[in-house]
């Protein structure tokens, strides 16, 4: 049974950090890109951020270039999104995704968690 956990959300201050962590089960993970995804109230789901299988590379949005770092662990099976100097606009649920694919389209990945709320307050 292939599982995606979120967790690590919450309520900060305006540039402020928060770091979240996706644990993966039931599936081989290192075989798998992982994106994040986050999607506000009343807006569609948009791409974060993705690493490759390896970690050797990763991109984002440009919203969020400069401010937020994916990085994985293959052997816990674990992917990371640490997110620095955070604005009230990064206010969403925080999703994490897995696919043999990657890339910046939601369709193009197989399996998601269940989210976790970022609240960044002004």
């Amino acid at each position: 049974q292939v599982q995606l956990v979120e967790s690590g959300g919450g309520l900060v201050q305006a540039g402020g950090s928060l770091r979240l962590s996706c644990a993966a089960s039931g599936f081989t993970f290192s075989r798998y890109a992982m994106g994040w995804f986050r999607q506000a109230p009343g807006k569609e789901r948009e791409f974060v951020g993705t690493i490759i299988w390896s970690g050797g590379r990763t991109d984002y949005a440009d919203t969020v270039k400069g401010r937020f770092t994916i990085s994985r662990d293959n052997a816990k099976k674990t992917v990371y999104l640490e997110m620095n100097t955070l604005k009230p606009e990064d206010t969403a649920v925080y999703y994490c995704a897995s696919g043999l694919l990657g890339g910046t389209v939601p369709s193009r990945y197989d399996y998601w968690g269940q989210g976790t709320q970022v609240t960044v307050s002004s």
